[in-house]
Protein backbone atom coordinates (compact mmCIF):
# COMPACT_ATOMS: atom_id res chain seq x y z
CA UNK A 1 0.00 0.00 0.00
CA UNK A 2 2.65 2.48 1.02
CA UNK A 3 4.82 1.49 -1.55
CA UNK A 4 1.99 2.10 -4.15
CA UNK A 5 1.29 5.57 -3.05
CA UNK A 6 4.78 6.77 -2.10
CA UNK A 7 7.21 4.67 -4.65
CA UNK A 8 10.39 6.33 -3.81
CA UNK A 9 10.61 6.06 -0.71
CA UNK A 10 12.68 3.43 1.11
CA UNK A 11 10.38 1.98 3.93
CA UNK A 12 13.41 0.34 6.04
CA UNK A 13 15.70 3.66 5.67
CA UNK A 14 12.37 5.78 6.64
CA UNK A 15 11.71 3.05 9.56
CA UNK A 16 15.87 3.27 10.94
CA UNK A 17 15.50 7.15 10.53
CA UNK A 18 11.97 7.23 12.42
CA UNK A 19 13.68 5.15 15.38
CA UNK A 20 16.35 7.59 15.35
CA UNK A 21 13.93 10.35 16.14
CA UNK A 22 12.15 8.40 18.74
CA UNK A 23 15.66 7.64 20.41
CA UNK A 24 16.38 11.70 20.40
CA UNK A 25 12.99 12.22 21.46
CA UNK A 26 12.77 9.89 24.23
CA UNK A 27 16.01 10.12 25.48
CA UNK A 28 15.76 13.69 25.74
CA UNK A 29 12.61 13.77 27.38
CA UNK A 30 13.70 12.36 30.03
CA UNK A 31 16.77 14.51 30.90
CA UNK A 32 14.09 17.37 30.01
CA UNK A 33 11.60 16.18 32.26
CA UNK A 34 14.55 15.84 35.34
CA UNK A 35 15.58 18.73 35.12
CA UNK A 36 12.95 20.84 33.95
CA UNK A 37 11.32 19.76 37.57
CA UNK A 38 14.46 20.53 39.38
CA UNK A 39 14.44 24.20 37.72
CA UNK A 40 10.54 24.85 37.93
CA UNK A 41 10.47 23.67 41.34
CA UNK A 42 13.89 26.14 42.67
CA UNK A 43 12.29 28.77 40.39
CA UNK A 44 8.89 28.39 42.70
CA UNK A 45 10.22 27.76 45.95
CA UNK A 46 12.74 31.00 45.81
CA UNK A 47 10.29 33.04 45.01
CA UNK A 48 8.96 36.12 46.87
CA UNK A 49 6.42 34.44 49.36
CA UNK A 50 7.50 30.75 49.21
CA UNK A 51 9.63 28.66 51.73
CA UNK A 52 13.26 28.90 50.14
CA UNK A 53 12.31 32.80 49.12
CA UNK A 54 15.72 33.83 47.95
CA UNK A 55 15.61 36.92 45.46
CA UNK A 56 18.73 36.71 44.39
CA UNK A 57 19.04 33.22 44.01
CA UNK A 58 15.33 33.28 41.84
CA UNK A 59 17.06 36.14 39.64
CA UNK A 60 19.80 34.07 38.61
CA UNK A 61 17.83 30.35 38.04
CA UNK A 62 15.28 33.09 35.86
CA UNK A 63 18.05 34.58 33.85
CA UNK A 64 19.49 31.47 33.12
CA UNK A 65 16.49 29.99 31.91
CA UNK A 66 15.41 32.45 29.82
CA UNK A 67 18.65 33.13 27.96
CA UNK A 68 18.32 29.19 27.04
CA UNK A 69 14.81 28.98 26.15
CA UNK A 70 15.27 32.24 24.15
CA UNK A 71 17.50 31.13 21.93
CA UNK A 72 16.65 29.54 18.51
CA UNK A 73 17.06 26.06 18.30
CA UNK A 74 19.38 26.46 14.70
CA UNK A 75 21.81 28.83 16.45
CA UNK A 76 21.97 26.80 19.88
CA UNK A 77 22.97 23.84 18.11
CA UNK A 78 25.92 26.11 16.69
CA UNK A 79 26.85 27.34 19.83
CA UNK A 80 27.08 24.27 22.05
CA UNK A 81 28.88 22.26 18.86
CA UNK A 82 32.24 22.79 21.27
CA UNK A 83 30.49 21.44 24.19
CA UNK A 84 28.85 18.66 22.31
CA UNK A 85 32.57 17.64 20.98
CA UNK A 86 33.41 17.48 24.87
CA UNK A 87 30.63 15.40 25.96
CA UNK A 88 29.67 12.90 22.81
CA UNK A 89 32.77 13.35 21.16
CA UNK A 90 31.62 14.18 17.63
CA UNK A 91 29.38 16.63 16.54
CA UNK A 92 27.51 14.08 13.88
CA UNK A 93 25.01 11.93 15.03
CA UNK A 94 21.56 11.18 17.17
CA UNK A 95 24.06 11.01 20.11
CA UNK A 96 25.43 14.62 19.36
CA UNK A 97 21.87 16.42 18.86
CA UNK A 98 21.37 15.19 22.34
CA UNK A 99 23.00 17.78 24.38
CA UNK A 100 21.43 20.72 22.63
CA UNK A 101 18.02 19.15 22.48
CA UNK A 102 17.91 18.97 26.58
CA UNK A 103 19.55 22.38 26.90
CA UNK A 104 17.50 24.51 24.31
CA UNK A 105 13.83 21.99 25.62
CA UNK A 106 14.57 22.01 29.74
CA UNK A 107 14.32 25.74 30.49
CA UNK A 108 10.74 25.56 28.64
CA UNK A 109 9.76 22.70 30.40
CA UNK A 110 11.04 24.74 34.16
CA UNK A 111 8.40 27.25 33.34
CA UNK A 112 5.93 25.00 32.43
CA UNK A 113 6.92 23.67 36.23
CA UNK A 114 7.10 26.65 37.69
CA UNK A 115 3.26 27.51 36.26
CA UNK A 116 1.78 24.50 37.29
CA UNK A 117 2.79 24.97 40.95
CA UNK A 118 1.68 28.07 41.15
CA UNK A 119 -1.68 27.12 40.36
CA UNK A 120 -1.58 25.06 43.48
CA UNK A 121 -4.22 26.17 46.20
CA UNK A 122 -1.91 28.00 48.62
CA UNK A 123 -3.83 27.10 51.19
CA UNK A 124 -3.00 23.28 50.80
CA UNK A 125 0.72 24.33 50.89
CA UNK A 126 -0.11 26.28 54.80
CA UNK A 127 -1.77 23.93 55.63
CA UNK A 128 1.43 21.33 55.25
CA UNK A 129 3.47 24.02 56.89
CA UNK A 130 1.35 23.96 60.11
CA UNK A 131 1.88 20.78 60.39
CA UNK A 132 5.41 20.77 60.67
CA UNK A 133 5.93 18.80 57.55
CA UNK A 134 9.50 18.97 56.09
CA UNK A 135 10.25 20.75 52.82
CA UNK A 136 11.11 17.38 50.68
CA UNK A 137 7.76 16.21 52.36
CA UNK A 138 5.65 19.13 50.56
CA UNK A 139 7.64 18.83 47.99
CA UNK A 140 6.99 15.31 47.48
CA UNK A 141 3.48 14.71 48.86
CA UNK A 142 1.98 18.06 48.00
CA UNK A 143 3.88 20.03 45.40
CA UNK A 144 4.49 17.58 42.71
CA UNK A 145 1.08 15.48 43.64
CA UNK A 146 -1.33 18.54 43.12
CA UNK A 147 0.31 20.09 40.25
CA UNK A 148 0.78 16.05 38.41
CA UNK A 149 -1.55 17.21 35.61
CA UNK A 150 -0.25 20.13 34.81
CA UNK A 151 3.73 18.63 34.83
CA UNK A 152 2.25 15.70 32.28
CA UNK A 153 0.33 18.53 30.23
CA UNK A 154 3.93 20.37 30.06
CA UNK A 155 6.05 17.25 29.31
CA UNK A 156 3.42 17.17 26.53
CA UNK A 157 3.96 20.23 24.86
CA UNK A 158 7.38 20.31 25.27
CA UNK A 159 7.68 16.60 23.96
CA UNK A 160 5.77 17.86 20.83
CA UNK A 161 8.28 20.84 20.49
CA UNK A 162 11.06 18.08 20.81
CA UNK A 163 10.08 16.09 17.63
CA UNK A 164 10.24 19.63 15.73
CA UNK A 165 13.49 20.02 16.96
CA UNK A 166 14.76 17.15 16.32
CA UNK A 167 13.95 17.68 12.29
CA UNK A 168 16.08 20.64 12.90
CA UNK A 169 18.79 18.95 14.58
CA UNK A 170 18.55 16.25 11.84
CA UNK A 171 18.77 18.75 8.34
CA UNK A 172 22.23 19.53 9.79
CA UNK A 173 23.47 16.08 10.56
CA UNK A 174 21.45 14.48 13.77
CA UNK A 175 20.02 12.37 11.35
CA UNK A 176 16.08 10.98 11.76
CA UNK A 177 13.20 12.03 9.94
CA UNK A 178 14.74 15.62 9.46
CA UNK A 179 17.53 13.86 7.74
CA UNK A 180 15.77 11.83 5.96
CA UNK A 181 13.20 14.15 4.54
CA UNK A 182 16.13 16.92 3.89
CA UNK A 183 18.70 14.76 2.49
CA UNK A 184 17.05 12.05 1.09
CA UNK A 185 13.98 14.25 0.19
CA UNK A 186 14.19 18.07 -0.28
CA UNK A 187 17.86 17.86 -1.74
CA UNK A 188 16.99 15.53 -4.31
CA UNK A 189 14.01 17.03 -5.20
CA UNK A 190 12.06 13.81 -4.47
CA UNK A 191 8.46 14.72 -3.05
CA UNK A 192 7.55 11.29 -1.99
CA UNK A 193 10.21 11.13 0.67
CA UNK A 194 9.96 14.49 2.01
CA UNK A 195 5.84 14.24 2.44
CA UNK A 196 6.29 10.53 3.80
CA UNK A 197 8.68 11.63 6.79
CA UNK A 198 6.21 15.11 6.97
CA UNK A 199 3.60 12.28 7.28
CA UNK A 200 5.31 10.32 10.20
CA UNK A 201 6.57 12.73 11.95
CA UNK A 202 2.37 14.52 12.42
CA UNK A 203 1.47 10.68 13.58
CA UNK A 204 4.27 10.82 15.85
CA UNK A 205 3.33 14.09 17.47
CA UNK A 206 -0.56 13.06 16.95
CA UNK A 207 0.27 10.00 18.95
CA UNK A 208 2.13 12.09 21.72
CA UNK A 209 -0.69 14.19 22.31
CA UNK A 210 -3.39 11.52 22.72
CA UNK A 211 -0.95 9.59 25.28
CA UNK A 212 -0.61 13.02 26.84
CA UNK A 213 -3.79 13.93 26.83
CA UNK A 214 -5.44 10.50 28.64
CA UNK A 215 -3.31 10.97 31.10
CA UNK A 216 -3.59 14.48 32.01
CA UNK A 217 -7.43 13.94 31.85
CA UNK A 218 -7.11 10.57 34.50
CA UNK A 219 -5.22 12.41 36.57
CA UNK A 220 -6.92 15.43 37.10
CA UNK A 221 -9.61 15.06 39.86
CA UNK A 222 -11.53 18.54 39.27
Amino acid sequence: MIETIFPNVDLIKAWEKTIETLYMTGLSLLWIFLIGIILGLLLFLTAKGNMWENQWVNWIIAAIVNIFRSIPFVLLIVLLLPVTKIIVGSIIGKEAAIPALIIGSAPFYARMVEIGLREINKGVIEAARAMGAKTSTIIFKVLIPESLPALVSGITVTAIALVGYTAIAGVIGAGGLGDYAYLDGFSRKDNDVTIFATIVILLIVFIIQFIGDYITTKLDKR
